[in-house]
């Protein structure tokens, strides 16, 4: 019974491996819609921050001429759009709408002694313009927090008396300044208003009006402040602020690597049927202190490889110690815009033209959602070959209560079941991958080997004929030199093994973005979960796979292993690998940690090929797992290197896994860093066979001879 039992199993692994080529091929269509969609939007929007050239020209000797000077460098530079904030005294203040004091300020102003027992704020308006249209958002704020106000005047300007402390009233938000709204577009720019989410209640006919009053200007998109969007503390808002921005026409833009997305932003984004993009801010610091070819590297990136369509630029001013005088980068970023090695014209030849960024286009098929079904299933059956590789005979259970409990997951949150079988299998091939190629070599050395799926013992030679034909003592344990092989062979083999071996991990690839295919992924409103599991799962399965199924695993072996003492040494090497891990995790992600000499090598990269290879990828891990095959079967010291190795097959499908960069993007990438990784894997077994020779013609005569002596 037993037998036939396992006869069925091992059937059962041949009809897993084609229902996953299946998932494989029904992802492919996926992918070509998904690539449609990444052509639909190109244009690239430059932002300026509106409020950073208020600050800035507030400590100018001449504000508003430093100001308009700025608008038409700017302007020139190629920025399109500048960004306004909804307004606050100080804001108006620093723009040149009105002065405001404190009732012991108000009173020195007028030589009068200051009335004990108040503490109001004085409001005087720069003119009679701006008594008017400043004063009618200034006057609707105080009225919506309840706030007593009266008429003042002084010296031949109007005002209003608030009785509150300029505290107080100083961090009331307004509405935005209607004269900067109308001297940005006279100065040829558009709008990009950013809404707070601290104007409560929730209004719908102003907030209506308002967004109204900013279609009639042109703005095609809002961005918001803060870590909320406009209506996020209530539901009821956020639908009604959602259903409003539909039906003026306004998108969303949505702040890249943020700590945490902004409260509602995914909301918003189905509400308005995806009308958003994703938006790209540069830092103060940044801006001042990158240099304009840094800047322009930085863009180029964001675009090609994070579907970023607009760019925020925030300027600031600093007081420079040594020249001893107050600088600012306004200047600096509008000549980083300019020539041609400039931003806008560096981003065009790559196929990025200035204009209003758009949206994605993306229209989901009829029939994706039956292919999807298939990728699924695609899935359940290479995380069923994975647990069957360690397991022997449960490929048939495992697949039914995998595909048992995938549907019951798809019934409460479809989202979910997506993406954990989107990680198993993402798991599960580099890792089918390395025992395939463990158990191609266990089978050229040692002999005795388990089949992955569970299949009879096969014997071949003894482990204990190759300890005699080695000089060792029969029946040795461990072998740690095998009989050699030409290097030919050798060589041969490690090639076939290594591309076998991606070959299987790329199975994950198409299941990985099939499965992901919604456009939420593509705006990072959604992402691939367990990246971190991804990065150190597949190590500690190959790992476990070479150190522990070299031989048959039975129940003594396992027991043996428990049973060994832990020693200082293996305290010492966990701490060593713990930081190592540390170390690995930490280079992981978007928020990855990489030297300056990296960055060089990168923009080296980038601009030699046009799309960089990840770095652990082609100089570290596959040329380490070509030459740890050449050696694996001489060497069982070798070994280790594909336990290395397994770090490029898995950052392969981890480089699918970053769902908002261009498909076209991630396959050169992975091809490129491939192709390269064997060429400086072929480079350092040429090192190694010199090396050997070296030492079998010199070291060795030498040591004999002098043992000898």
């Amino acid at each position: 019974m037993f037998g036939r039992w396992m006869q069925w199993n091992r059937r059962a692994k041949a009809a897993l491996w084609v229902i996953a080529l299946l998932g494989v091929a029904a992802a492919l269509p996926l992918g070509v819609v998904r690539m449609d969609m990444e052509r639909t939007s190109k244009h690239i929007e430059y932002v300026f921050d509106y409020r950073d050239i208020i600050e800035v020209a507030e400590q100018q000797p001449k504000p508003q001429e430093f100001l308009d000077e700025q608008l038409v460098k700017m302007k020139t530079a190629g920025f399109t759009t500048m960004a306004v904030y909804e307004s606050t005294l100080k804001e108006l203040s620093q723009a040149g709408r009105l002065t405001y004091y404190s009732s012991k300020e108000a009173a020195l102003l007028q030589g009068k002694l200051e009335q004990p027992g108040q503490n109001f704020t004085y409001i005087l308006f720069a003119g009679a313009e701006e008594e008017q249209k400043v004063g009618d958002i200034v006057r609707s704020a105080f009225d919506r927090e309840g706030i007593t106000y009266r008429n003042w005047s002084f010296d031949g300007r109007e005002g209003m008396v608030a009785e509150r402390s300029t505290t107080e009233t100083g961090i009331i938000t307004m509405a935005f300044d209607p004269m900067s709204l109308e001297k940005i577009e006279a100065a040829g720019f558009g709008l990009l208003p950013r809404f707070s989410d601290r104007i409560h209640p929730f209004d719908y006919e102003q907030v209506d009006a308002e967004l109204a009053s900013l279609q009639k200007l042109g703005v095609k998109r809002v961005l918001f402040n803060g870590d909320k969007v406009k209506g996020a503390s209530e539901p009821e808002d956020l639908k009604a602020f959602g259903e409003l921005l539909d039906k003026h026409g306004i998108g969303i833009a949505s702040i890249e690597n943020l700590k945490k997305p902004q409260k509602g932003i995914n909301n918003l984004a189905y509400l308005t049927d995806y009308n958003i993009v994703r938006l790209y801010s540069l830092s103060e610091a940044d801006g001042l202190e990158m240099t304009a070819g840094g800047i322009t590297d930085r863009f180029l990136l964001a675009a090609k490889d994070r579907n970023i369509r607009m760019f925020f630029v925030n300027g600031a001013s600093k007081v420079d110690p040594d020249k001893v005088k107050l600088v600012h980068s306004l200047d600096k970023l509008a000549e980083t815009m300019q020539g041609e090695n400039g931003v806008v014209q560096t981003l065009e030849a790559a196929g990025f033209p200035s204009g209003p960024a758009e949206p994605l286009k993306f229209e989901q098929p009829s029939w994706s959602k039956p292919l999807r079904g298939v990728v699924a299933l695609g899935a359940i059956a290479l995380i069923t070959l994975l647990i069957g590789a360690f397991v022997p005979g449960v490929n048939i259970p495992v697949f039914l209560i995998g595909t048992a409990g995938s549907a019951g997951l798809y019934v409460l949150n479809s989202s979910l079941m997506e993406q954990a079988l989107a990680l198993g299998a993402a798991v599960a091939a580099p890792t089918l991958g390395l025992v395939w190629v463990m158990n191609r070599i266990y089978s050229r050395t040692i002999g005795d080997r388990r089949i992955v799926g569970g299949a009879d013992w096969n014997v071949g030679r003894s482990q204990s004929s190759v300890a005699a034909d080695e000089g060792g003592k029969a029946g040795a344990q461990t072998v740690w030199v095998f009989p050699a092989v030409p290097v030919g062979k050798r060589f041969g083999s490690a090639l076939i093994w290594i591309l076998g071996a991606s070959l299987i991990s790329f199975t994950a690839v198409p299941i990985v973005f099939g499965l992901l295919s919604n456009i939420t992924y593509s705006y990072v409103l959604e992402q691939f979960r367990g990246v971190s599991v991804l990065h150190l799962a597949p190590i500690a399965l190959v790992a476990i796979y070479v150190l522990l199924y070299s031989s048959p695993l039975t129940g003594r072996r396992v027991r043996a292993v428990l049973d060994q003492p832990i020693t200082v040494l293996m305290v010492i090497a966990a701490i060593v690998l713990g930081v190592v891990g540390f170390y690995y995790l930490s280079r992981t992600g978007n928020a990855g940690q990489v030297s300056s000499l990296e960055l060089v090598i990168r923009r080296f990269l980038e601009s030699t090929f046009g799309v960089r290879p990840r770095f652990k990828e082609f100089l570290l891990a596959h040329p380490l797992l070509l030459l740890g095959l050449f050696l694996s079967l001489r060497y069982r010291a070798a070994w280790l290197l594909v336990i290395v190795g397994s770090i490029g097959q898995l950052s392969m499908v981890d480089t699918f896994a970053h769902l908002h960069t261009p498909l076209y993007i991630s396959m050169i990438r992975v091809v490129l860093g491939l192709g390269t990784g064997i060429i400086i894997g072929c480079l350092l077994i040429v090192a190694w066979q010199i090396a050997e020779g070296v030492v079998r013609k010199w070291a060795l005569p030498l040591k004999r001879k002098f043992s000898g002596s």
